[in-house]
């Protein structure tokens, strides 16, 4: 056998890398934490109803093509897509757009609402698959380990594109205020401001109408599922229930761990956990960043989350709809700029079991709320209910249906789970945000700068947050380790 890799953690990240190493020759082993893989893409099940506890939504189908591809596999081996038609439905005050699943079908979308806009908006998409082409097959497949990485003939000719923010520049096109919120609203996944985040970002715009949105059956844990076949075999170990107290350190070399109170050598180790768990897991001297440092950076927002079990099948919803019936700009700030529980919050609602019968019992539905917070917030029982209640009033009254009554049962998220479960930093439930100082070599690093041999994967690093950022993120730390040994 190759040399050993001991990764910490079991998320997309570390599923990533463990799979491209052992097919590299390394003898790889993951320790994880909780007592299943997947890390924050996690399962819960109750009374026949199924709910992806983390990720839910699946863009960007052409990283996980390339992931299973470096295999000699393809996703179909692991698990069915469907592309959800609509994509989603966005309920404002007055008004619902419907995004479908189709450039044909968005364009007329929006001459319902502003007549001229289809014009514009092509102009803006097509912008933004040149962006996304960019992106994704130069700028994130770089380790984040020089500026120069940043600069290519294709960037430079972009560079103004880093200094412009997404806000400015959808409002230049766009007037009324539902289209610029239905454009601002992809950028969210970036865990920032869309008025902080650079407009070459806009390509997730066309992640978004370009190339759709689509559903695993059974769930997003079903790719957890087909990544851990496929690393088991790789020829990967993993063991679960395994909390890491310590990674070991000798002669300024990362040297294993210490994981359930045994100490287990190693020549390499990968840590996907949450990167700021993973420092305090090394003696101060071997930490790169202080406390002050992570303090001062721009998390992506935390998360309040609630699984429900209904009794009956929802009427006026889509698999995917998000609630933009109040001030968007507002909510944004009591995020970022004045850090609060939001005074009236957007937030999300998914029903898996409208296109997915396997997710719910018969003639019942799964539904998966989440109301963006900021990080670091107090977290009671108190709070929770009270949130939950108000969100579930405005859901009746925007979709005219009564549904509280119709509760089976309900279990809530929150950020001390975040804290508690992923060792998650001041709870945050997507890592850093991508604004311009958090972008590329800006990041905290792939690689340890203080011990040889260490290394990190995962939103907190390079690409960013996000699903298909983490499966680069694996492979690029990967392609780091390989060319260091």
């Amino acid at each position: 056998m190759g040399k050993k890799v001991i990764v910490i953690g079991s998320g997309f990240s570390s599923l990533s890398a463990a799979c491209y190493l052992a097919k590299d020759g390394y003898d790889v082993s993951i320790y994880e934490k909780n007592s299943a893989v997947g890390g924050r893409a996690s399962k819960f099940t109750k009374q026949g109803f199924t709910f992806d506890m983390g990720p839910s939504w699946y863009w960007m189908p052409d990283i996980f093509d390339k992931f299973f591809g470096d295999f000699g596999r393809k996703t179909s081996e692991f698990y069915t897509l469907d592309k959800l038609s609509p994509a989603y439905k966005i309920f404002f005050s007055d008004d619902i757009i419907t995004i479908g699943d189709s450039m044909d079908k968005i364009c007329a979308e929006f001459e319902r609402i502003e007549a001229g806009s289809s014009k514009e908006l092509r102009k803006f998409i097509a912008s933004a698959q040149e962006n996304y082409d960019i992106a994704i097959n130069k700028v994130v497949l770089r380790p984040g380990l020089s500026p120069l990485e940043l600069v290519t003939k294709e960037t430079i000719l972009k560079v103004d594109q880093f200094f412009k923010t997404i806000s400015s520049q959808v409002r230049k096109k766009f007037k009324n205020p539902k289209l610029i919120s239905t454009l601002e609203f992809p950028v969210l996944f970036l865990g920032a401001k869309p008025s902080n985040t650079p407009s070459f970002y806009n390509f997730m715009n066309f992640a978004d109408f370009g190339l759709g949105t689509w559903h695993p059956r059974g769930g997003m844990y079903e790719i957890i599922l087909g990544m851990e076949t496929l690393a088991k075999d790789l020829g990967v170990t993993i063991h679960t229930n395994q909390t890491v107290d310590k990674i070991l350190v000798r002669d300024g070399n990362a040297a294993g761990i210490i994981a359930n109170g045994l100490e287990i050598n190693s020549d390499v180790v990968l840590s996907g956990a949450d990167y700021h768990h993973s420092e305090t897991l090394l003696d101060q001297q071997h930490r790169q960043y202080t406390e002050a440092y992570w303090d001062k950076k721009t998390f992506a927002p935390s998360s309040l989350l609630f699984y429900i079990g209904f009794d009956k099948k929802l009427k006026n919803v889509e698999h995917h709809n998000l609630f933009f019936d109040t001030d968007f700009e507002k909510h944004a700030e009591e995020i970022y700029d004045d850090p609060k529980w939001p005074t009236n919050p957007l937030f999300y609602a998914n029903f898996p079991s409208v296109t997915d019968k396997s997710m719910a019992p018969e003639n019942c539905e799964t539904g998966f709320f989440l109301v963006p917070i900021a990080t670091d917030l107090e977290d009671t029982s108190v709070l929770r209910e009270e949130y939950l209640d108000l969100i579930l009033k405005r859901f009746e009254e925007r979709t005219n249906q009564q549904i509280r009554k119709n509760i089976i049962f309900k279990e809530s998220f929150c950020v001390n789970d975040f804290i508690d479960r992923y060792n998650s930093y001041k709870g945050n439930a997507y890592g850093l945000a991508n604004t311009l100082t958090q972008t590329a070599f800006l990041r905290p690093n792939l690689k340890s700068k203080k011990v040889k041999n260490l290394f990190f994967t995962g939103q907190l690093t390079v690409p960013g947050p996000g699903v298909p950022p983490a499966l680069i993120s694996g492979k690029l730390v990967s392609e780091l380790i390989a060319n260091s040994n």
